[in-house]
């Protein structure tokens, strides 16, 4: 069980963080509880109970700051991942004397946020093997992410696609693309292809596994950079 701490005293903000991680723990299948303060002091009174793993702290809070919290934490022997988020880079420095793990600017992007978390559980020894979760009326399935292929879009419809066949379920390529790996690279509008499987690239699209897919003209480049890159690995 990971648990993982949100101190921001604004619960836009706090909600804003709280959603994508939730959605990549639930993709990467770990059992996790998340714990909100909206003051540092909230924080250190609960600090000691909730055994915090990994911890995303505001550094512009009303009454105790962000950087006053996290000393705080460490006079108190703490070994929480401390990952501080601001929209004040000038803060990064003070960082080092709390032994900060990361930072992320506001305002969020839930990519940024999710690199960080899988560095951060990478530390803790707990990133294994990685699913996508699909909800059916059977139940609800996890597929390996290294087994698909691609995801591939039809209007309201998302198909994965795997070396065993295809899985259609409901939603949008957009908000698929978020909760996946950057190894998942966009090769067209209606399609996302997991670099991994791609073996060669052709005028008109890529092969990648025993399929063919097209490739636009909008996202050719990255995809020859990304695939150069991954040649070189």
């Amino acid at each position: 069980m990971i648990t993982i701490g949100i101190c921001d005293d604004e619960p836009k903000m706090q909600k804003a963080l709280r959603v994508p991680l939730e959605r990549k723990l639930q993709l990467l299948g770990e059992e996790y509880r998340i714990q909100e303060y909206a003051s540092g002091e909230a924080l250190l009174a609960g600090s000691q109970t909730d055994g915090l793993d990994i911890l995303f702290l505001d550094i512009k809070m009303d009454g105790l700051n962000g950087m006053e919290t996290a000393r705080s934490l460490r006079r108190m022997e703490s070994d929480t991942i401390l990952i501080f988020v601001t929209a004040y880079p000038d803060f990064v420095f003070q960082g080092y004397d709390v032994h900060a793990f990361h930072y992320i600017l506001k305002p969020y992007e839930d990519r940024k946020i999710l690199e960080v978390l899988e560095q951060a559980l990478k530390l803790l020894g707990n990133l294994g093997e990685q699913y996508y979760t699909v909800e059916q009326k059977s139940g609800i399935l996890r597929v390996p992410l290294k087994h698909i292929l691609a995801f591939c879009s039809d209007r309201r419809k998302v198909s994965i696609l795997t070396a065993d066949g295809k899985l259609d379920f409901y939603g949008k390529l957009g908000e698929v693309e978020k909760q996946l790996p950057d190894y998942f690279i966009r090769i067209h509008n209606r399609y996302l292809a997991n670099l991994n499987h791609i073996t060669a690239l052709e005028p008109d699209g890529c092969v990648c596994g025993d399929h063919f897919l097209p490739v636009s003209r909008t996202y050719r480049q990255q995809l020859e950079i990304a695939f150069a890159r991954a040649l070189l690995q």
